[in-house]
């Protein structure tokens, strides 16, 4: 349950201030829905915005909450000053920057973030011992423990109804907490066990090996474990390229081919769930339909596809979700149609879409570029100008270097529409547009002074 008073410094300010609501409204309405379907018990409720101190944690422990998310607050122990340029790539305290000198002015101490949370534990201590009770636990869902209280020199106050919040509204003799330690399915993947008794040896190893597995969109996070094994083993370094070569065939679940490392090549051949390559670090992730020769036409992964990026190239014969890329720093993707919001919040990378995107492309990039065919026209009309500018192919190493990424993209998908565009190269090549950031703007000026360009 998250509150209206939090947010990000990316937010804009009056989003912070005046949109959404109380967690403690939240809170309330939660608990009851809970306790009357006989589900309480089942079920952990986590809470967060703008909580600070330890009589925030107690409040909302009162209202039924189990778990405290901070955000601003732990910010601020690392030195944040809140001046709200998270997005800007510009922190001046180093903290959400991916600029290297700007990192160098963080002066942060994970010291100072133990400092603040025992400081906030010792204030929970103090107020549970005044109200004689020995845990938190204890006061779980406790409403009767709250009472209203009206402040005479503000008459208004006294109009405010806050006595459903109270626990006479609520069903008596239901769990007021939960009480069930875990209640997910504790199997693991049959796939992801496989894959760590057959792939591991090679690993150890460094030697290269081909398999190839059915998949199943029950099996999530594939293969995660094998890319932590080649982390604790090569460290950033990873594998050289195409070592570990993996092909499933069916339909990945959530998070296929997250944490890529350094010399693992996934190549999915039919269709993924969301956060494909989130948190990628390097190596390829390949993804190609079955039996479809306009693969622009359809969706073949879903959204937040490549979030968090650092390294790797993604090649999909298909179109993407929403938010494809976001927060990308560094990886190289190629796919064939986005929905809204893509290359948000961007800091790095390249990003070739050879069809449509929706609305709102761009918005908070700061860093990277991306290659967009204006298949229909309108691309104009859903570009984040706040953010970003466009323009058409200037220079030859542009033209250059995006024919080598279609070129790619067509060699590991055999994408009939990237085919279909080679062939046409000369004939699309005007219906491309390279977007960048407004803070990258004057520095592509330069290189197209450079390489000789006019206008």
């Amino acid at each position: 349950i998250s509150g209206g008073e939090g947010g990000t410094g990316a937010s804009p300010y009056s989003s912070i201030k005046y949109a959404g609501n109380y967690w403690e409204i939240g809170l309330a309405e939660t608990q009851k829905i809970l306790m009357e379907n006989d589900l309480r018990d089942k079920v952990i409720i986590k809470t967060d915005g703008a909580i600070r101190t330890g009589k925030d944690i107690v409040i909302a422990a009162l209202f039924g909450a189990e778990e405290f998310g901070f955000g601003t607050a732990a910010m601020v122990a690392l030195g944040c000053i809140m001046c709200r340029s998270c997005h800007t790539n510009k922190c001046p305290t180093g903290i959400a920057t991916q600029d290297s000198e700007h990192r160098k002015k963080f002066k942060g101490k994970v010291e100072e973030v133990m400092a603040y949370f025992r400081a906030v534990a010792q204030e929970v201590r103090e107020i549970l011992s005044e109200m004689g009770v020995k845990s938190l636990d204890e006061i779980i869902g406790r409403r009767d423990l709250l009472e209203i209280k009206i402040f005479e020199e503000y008459p208004g106050s006294k109009r405010i109804k806050l006595r459903e919040f109270l626990i006479e509204d609520y069903p008596k003799d239901k769990p007021l907490k939960c009480l069930v330690k875990r209640n997910d399915n504790p199997r693991r993947s049959e796939l992801a066990k496989r894959l760590e008794k057959e792939i591991i040896p090679y690993i150890e190893k460094g030697e290269k090996v081909f398999k190839e597995y059915s998949i199943r969109n029950v099996d999530r996070s594939i293969p995660t474990r094998l890319n932590y094994y080649i982390a604790v083993k090569y460290k950033d370094k990873g594998l050289p390229e195409d070592t570990i070569n993996l092909t499933f065939v069916g339909t990945a679940g959530q998070s296929f081919g997250a944490f890529n490392h350094k010399g693992m090549t996934l190549t999915l051949i039919g269709e993924a769930n969301d956060y494909v390559g989130k948190g990628m670090y390097g190596g390829k992730i390949i993804i190609k339909p079955v039996g479809i020769e306009d693969s622009q036409n359809h969706v073949i992964m879903g959204n937040t596809c490549l979030y968090g990026a650092t390294g790797g190239e993604l090649y999909a014969a298909g179109k993407a979700g929403e938010r494809f890329a976001i927060r990308n720093s560094g990886a190289i993707a190629v796919i064939e149609g986005a929905g809204l919001h893509c290359c948000e919040y961007m800091t790095g990378g390249i990003v070739v879409v050879l069809g449509n995107v929706g609305f709102n492309f761009g918005a908070g990039m700061t860093g990277g570029y991306a290659y967009v065919l204006n298949l229909d026209g309108k691309l104009e009309n859903r570009v984040n100008y706040s953010y970003v500018t466009l323009r058409e192919l200037l220079i030859e190493a542009e033209v250059r270097e995006l024919k080598e990424l279609i070129t790619k993209h067509y060699t590991y998908t055999q994408s009939l529409w990237a085919k279909h565009i080679l062939n046409n190269f000369e004939t699309y090549l005007n219906k491309f547009f390279k977007i960048i950031p407004l803070e990258q703007y004057h520095k592509h000026v330069l290189e197209i002074k450079e390489a000789g360009g006019e206008g």
